[in-house]
């Protein structure tokens, strides 16, 4: 359908359109013409993406002379391929409608284990391994001696990439992963390098959050993008966790003893070069001389990694003397390595901030801040230099770079943290020093002052007035969407108290009483022996899982369970739980029902989704805080109560209600959908908890299901389920409409009044 939003022409590839979709394209709109920022929450399973990209790409359209790029960024791959799918067909629409002029380039952009096609390099077990195979086959000086000696391996692909030259370009499309691959094999042209090189060019590019968050990643592939950018962030209610994780660093046991052998085989290099070819350790110590202007005209293959840090002053600077030398910052290296090493050898847990840590470094090490802060770019240098290709062989000697140049470049927002042990494990000595980054708003910051347009969407960022404070930046817009629907097809309901009147909770005092894990129990085989298909259950942290299905197990009430339907549960083991999942599907097909196990802040809670008859019913036990006595969220607490006056019980009670809102709201993801979704703790009846849930969950959540015991619950569940299997219009032609057409919308263009919406 096509339609009209304050003079711009939609063109959107479904006949109808739900009204919330509506609103939040103007919303939407209006931020763009502000040339501002938004966030904008809009629950799960109404369309999100697909208004999205219809409303940026039909803005685009209506402005030739001012094209604007859209820079969509998703969380996993899965999540990519499927926003390039509604993209495809969006744009099937729109050159139906404008033939050639509606023309785009749209890709996705993911890590070389993704888009290699060489059978050689795809062998290697993991990323850092693929992306080593990569730069042995690519480095410059690889080809160089490839080019004299054909004995020596190259790429082919990369070989007649290179060849085709300017003439190696996309034609327009839509590109997803697979397609690149497939396009990459029919010409012979590496997809990897073909990509990176055409997302300068491309009207629309879709890509993980790394390559615009971390500051390693983003100023090597985002460094081009235009200023008259929209960037999207979406599923992001966990924007300030991906931030902080950028900019920190952990340091163990091993990374010092693999940045040794790292160390002692760099020297070992050295002294080979200085026998044989002594000119290149000149060249590369004059060229520091004149500063770090080694960026500029580095062939694609060999920049690997950026500076960790922020500041682009850095690179405006010579290299300290001291460093330049490559036998001396070996030596300053070793001497940096040595005093981490002592630091770890402690007994108790301890805290710092960075400017004491400097200081500490100067007089026990005798290494300054500056050297410190260019220790990334000189081991890059050093690296290039000694033709090192097999990169994940010295991750951790850039892991101690990487940490050196946080801590010299940033007085502020972080602090380093030194622990003797595992509070959960404290028999088992595994030291740790930690560069923990507190302030989220430091590696979002680039993004919010080069960008025209940054959109933060999720279906849960209630309570929507803390993300500005987290992130310290001013949306133009702010808005949340409630749910329009002709059916009330959610029942979210509070349990309190299992069914002899015991009230239940995760609360550390009462999460190991038998009467809870007995009531938590009774509550699941109750609704077991009601609900039909799946059922997802949600616990607090893997350790309560293991210990209550234990529990469960001793006293029976899992056979019971068992009775009705199968089990599966979620572990930290990948393609385990993947074949859980595969077996949970299966049981439900079937007609044999099931249960899922999981965690919240696991896998299954983030990404995958339980619609239709895979989830009817999802159960949240307890309130998934997070590890409360954890050193580093207890100064990330004190950060964010001294700078931005944010309550800790503020902070962790807005974290677990995310938390448990993205949880059950894998239940539902279309309006044709139904389930049930029982937050089983006593503390989610009171107010200040419980408003926190996004909006479009507390509008169902009715006074009479605020303060349920078990057997009341039993009730409701049968009412409901009773309800659901009754036919009903999906167009809602009695009362609210939830689906309008396009007569619809020109209607209210013509009357201007809102009375279709909600």
């Amino acid at each position: 359908m096509k339609f009209e939003i304050e003079g711009i022409t939609v063109y959107f590839p479904y006949d109808n359109i739900y009204p919330e979709q509506f609103s939040y394209m103007v919303e939407l709109k209006r931020a763009l013409d502000a040339k501002g920022h938004c966030l904008l929450e809009m629950p799960t399973g109404t369309g999100k993406t697909i208004a999205l990209l219809s409303l940026i790409t039909s803005y685009v359209l209506s402005k030739p002379n001012s094209p604007l790029k859209l820079l969509y960024c998703t969380r996993t791959v899965h999540e990519m391929e499927k926003t390039l799918a509604e993209l495809r067909l969006l744009h099937d629409y729109q050159l139906r409608h404008l033939g050639p002029a509606a023309k785009i380039l749209a890709l996705g952009l993911s890590s070389r284990k993704n888009l290699c096609v060489n059978p050689r390099v795809l062998a290697a077990e993991n990323r850092d391994s693929v992306d080593a195979g990569c730069r042995k086959l690519t480095a410059s000086w690889v080809r160089a001696l490839a080019a004299e000696n054909p004995a020596v391996p190259s790429c082919e692909f990369f070989e007649q990439y290179e060849r085709a030259g300017s003439s190696a370009v996309l034609p327009p499309g839509v590109y997803t992963l697979q397609d690149l691959r497939a396009y990459g094999k029919e010409k012979g042209w590496c997809p990897y390098y073909l990509a990176r090189h055409m997302v300068q060019f491309a009207n629309v590019v879709v890509y993980s959050y790394q390559y615009l968050l971390d500051p390693k990643v983003a100023s090597i592939i985002s460094k081009e993008m235009q200023k008259e950018s929209v960037v999207v962030f979406d599923e992001a209610h966990n924007i300030d966790n991906v931030c902080i994780e950028a900019l920190s660093v952990s340091v163990r046991r091993q990374t010092i003893e693999g940045a040794r052998r790292n160390l002692t085989r760099m020297r070992q290099d050295i002294d080979k070069f200085k026998a044989t070819d002594a000119g290149r350790l000149r060249a590369e110590y004059n060229r520091l001389v004149e500063g770090l202007a080694l960026r500029g005209d580095l062939p694609a293959t060999d920049g690997w990694l950026a500076n960790p840090a922020l500041p682009d002053d850095i690179l405006k600077e010579a290299v300290p003397g001291n460093i330049r030398r490559a036998e001396h910052f070996i030596h300053v290296l070793r001497r940096l390595v040595q005093y981490l090493e002592g630091r770890l050898d402690t007994e108790n847990v301890e805290k710092e901030s960075p400017v004491s840590f400097v200081v500490s470094i100067l007089n026990h090490a005798g290494i300054d801040q500056k050297a410190l802060k260019f220790c990334y770019d000189r081991l890059h240098s050093l690296m290039m230099t000694l033709e090192i290709t097999d990169t994940d062989e010295f991750l951790h000697i850039q892991t101690i770079c990487d940490f050196a140049t946080l801590v010299g470049t940033y007085a502020r927002g972080f602090s380093i943290i030194i622990e003797p042990f595992d509070e959960r494990m404290p028999h088992i000595p595994d030291p740790v020093l930690q560069l923990c980054c507190h302030d989220a708003s430091l590696a979002i910051k680039p993004v919010f002052e080069r960008f025209q347009s940054v959109v933060i969407t999720s279906g849960t960022l209630s309570p929507i007035d803390l993300y500005p404070r987290l992130l310290n930046f001013n949306p133009v817009v702010s808005r949340s969407f409630t749910m329009s629907l002709t059916r009330d097809c959610i029942c979210p309901m509070v349990l309190t108290r299992g069914s002899d009147q015991l009230p239940v909770s995760t609360k550390f005092d009462m999460r190991s009483d038998l009467g809870v894990v007995r009531n938590y129990g009774r509550l699941l085989l109750e609704m077991a022996s009601v609900v039909p298909d799946g059922i997802v259950c949600f616990f607090v942290s893997y350790s309560y899982m293991d210990g209550i299905v234990n529990t469960w197990n001793e006293n029976g009430i899992l056979q019971e369970i068992m009775q009705h339907k199968l089990v599966f549960i979620e572990t930290q083991d990948v393609v385990e739980t993947t074949l859980a999942l595969d077996n949970y599907r299966k049981a439900c097909d079937c007609g044999r029902g099931a249960i899922f196990f999981s965690v919240a802040r696991g896998k299954v809670a983030e990404g995958i989704d339980f619609d239709r008859h895979y989830g009817r019913l999802v159960i949240m036990f307890g309130v998934p805080f997070q590890y409360t006595l954890s050193k580093i969220l207890l100064a990330r607490l004190e950060y964010l109560r001294d700078t931005f006056q944010i309550k800790e019980g503020d902070f962790l009670t807005f974290d677990a209600l995310r938390q448990a809102a993205q949880c059950v709201g894998r239940v539902i993801r279309s309006k044709a959908d139904y389930g049930m979704m029982i937050f089983a703790d006593k503390r989610y009846s009171r107010h200040d908890k419980r408003s926190k849930l996004p909006s479009w969950i507390l509008s169902h959540l009715h006074d009479a299901h605020l303060n349920l015991s078990t057997d009341m619950a039993l009730h409701i569940a049968r009412d409901f389920l009773r309800k659901m299997a009754q036919p009903y219009d999906k167009t809602g032609g009695t009362g609210r409409k939830t689906l309008l057409s396009q007569e619809d919308l020109e209607k209210m263009a013509v009357s201007g009044m809102d009375d279709m919406m909600f």
